[in-house]
């Protein structure tokens, strides 16, 4: 009866210390799945800001963005040559509940790190870390 005691308390500690949440699934970057485009005109110094892509943006020559899925799929929408835009694909991870590595695909495409400084529903400030 006694080992399995010991067993069982030896299981939980083990359980315990092994499983991490996955911080994609904490509360605040739950709100960062969708797609989000630039809002270049609302940049302040080094912090760009981002609004869904349902938001009545006011007239602009292009605007870039992303696009964050569950899963960790991401893909970052450049100004395409003729004025579209175009998808790179790649992968998001979260290092903390304030920092995103993202990665690309393409291996000629070097990824970067991003730091989350506001996120609402409609609303998403980001800081450019180094790599």
């Amino acid at each position: 009866m006694r080992l399995f005691s010991l067993l069982c308390c030896l299981s939980v500690l083990l359980l315990a210390v092994t499983c991490k949440p996955d911080p994609r699934k904490s509360p605040q970057l739950l709100l960062l799945e969708g797609t989000w485009l630039h809002a270049h005109e609302e940049d302040i110094e080094n912090i760009e800001v981002y609004r869904p892509n349902t938001y009545s943006f006011g007239p602009s020559r292009g605007r870039t963005g992303f696009n964050f899925e569950h899963n960790g799929l991401f893909t970052r929408y450049d100004i395409a040559p003729t004025d579209g835009l175009e998808g790179r694909k790649g992968q998001w991870k979260a290092e903390s509940e304030n920092v995103l590595h993202i990665t690309f695909d393409s291996k000629d495409e070097p990824g970067y790190r991003l730091e989350i400084v506001s996120l609402e529903k409609d609303l998403l400030k980001v800081r450019h870390l180094p790599q």
